[in-house]
């Protein structure tokens, strides 16, 4: 499925059209204390590895290379004084809405529409093809549909690097349940590739497309983002460079980010020794709290210590919200 310039300039999913979209969501959830997934489902499979977060710088800087997303950043959030905050804001939301029972999941999406309705505005420079003056919105279908690839496409990859790679027919039934996702998100079924070989060329048409382009801004804000700005965690050398590594090349030189021998080495020797390090933690460390915690809900506990103690890293928080 090709998506046109024109479906770009999509107008926002209103309020009552984004309730109709959730309400076509609930019908088919038989257990709602298993949420929209549930335990068997290869969502929950592939979002409970910390692995994951391998891939979340690559999807970071994806999202900073549309101009509209580094916009709504540097105007409506605190990226840059509190990147942890925005750390557990995003799987804050994106961990409720796969593990949460099903109320969850639903109060989770209606935040994030919410949250979004509230950032708009207009571009202060040229960038790309997006003129100085033109508008932004957060809830455009376009916008949307650029992050959650970007999300998708880069948990994937990462689960890929640590994990023995998913099956085709496995990649295309996981991809199937994050359409179902991206409903939460407010993408109606129309607006996505309807199969996992088209959303694979999607990604790669928009990696080439003006749709995306670095400024000054997106590249102080990415090279911040990469060196841990702003925070007491800093990335790796190595998660750097495998960060850099697996962006297109073309951002890669608009960021103006260093890839030499020295980052394709060490990248090669993080990809090498990655699945065996990985593979050896014992899943009560490996896997997320959120999952953790899920898990206990639907054996009727509470979650334990370690469960709490693991949200706290990537939640915020020791439970998951909207219970």
């Amino acid at each position: 499925m090709a998506f046109s310039r024109s479906q770009h300039s999509l107008a926002s999913v209103p309020r009552v059209e984004f309730d109709a979209l959730l309400a076509t969501i609930a019908p088919g959830i038989s257990n709602a204390e298993a949420g929209i997934f549930g335990p068997d489902s290869l969502s929950w499979r592939i979002s409970r590895e910390s692995a994951l977060f391998l891939g979340a710088g690559r999807a970071a800087l994806l999202q900073l290379a549309h101009p509209w997303v580094a916009t709504s950043l540097a105007e409506h959030s605190d990226l840059m004084s509190q990147p942890i905050q925005r750390f557990h804001n995003t799987f804050r939301v994106v961990f409720t809405m796969i593990f949460g029972s099903l109320p969850q999941a639903l109060a989770a999406a209606r935040h994030l529409h919410t949250l979004h309705t509230r950032i708009q505005g207009e571009m202060p420079q040229d960038v790309a093809r997006w003129k100085r003056g033109s508008r932004y919105e957060a809830n455009e279908i376009g916008a949307l549909r650029w992050v959650f690839a970007t999300l998708v496409e880069s948990a994937v990859l990462a689960y890929d690097c640590a994990l023995p790679p998913l099956t085709p027919a496995e990649r295309e039934h996981y991809y199937k349940e994050c359409r179902t996702l991206a409903g939460l998100f407010g993408l109606p079924a129309s607006s996505l590739p309807q199969t996992w070989e088209a959303f694979a060329a999607y990604n790669s048409r928009m990696h080439a497309s003006d749709d995306l382009g670095a400024s000054g801004l997106s590249r102080q804000m990415a090279h911040n983002l990469l060196r841990g700005a702003g925070s007491w965690v800093r990335p790796p050398f190595w998660y750097r460079a495998l960060t850099v590594e697996w962006l297109p090349e073309r951002l890669r030189n608009e960021f103006a980010l260093d890839f030499g021998e020295h980052e394709l080495q060490a990248a090669a020797r993080a990809r090498r020794l990655l699945p065996k390090i990985y593979r050896r933690i014992p899943p009560s460390a490996r896997l997320v709290g959120p999952w953790h915690e899920a898990q206990a809900r639907l054996a009727g506990r509470r979650a334990n210590i370690l469960a709490r103690y693991s949200n706290r890293f990537w939640i915020g928080r020791p439970l998951l919200p909207f219970a």
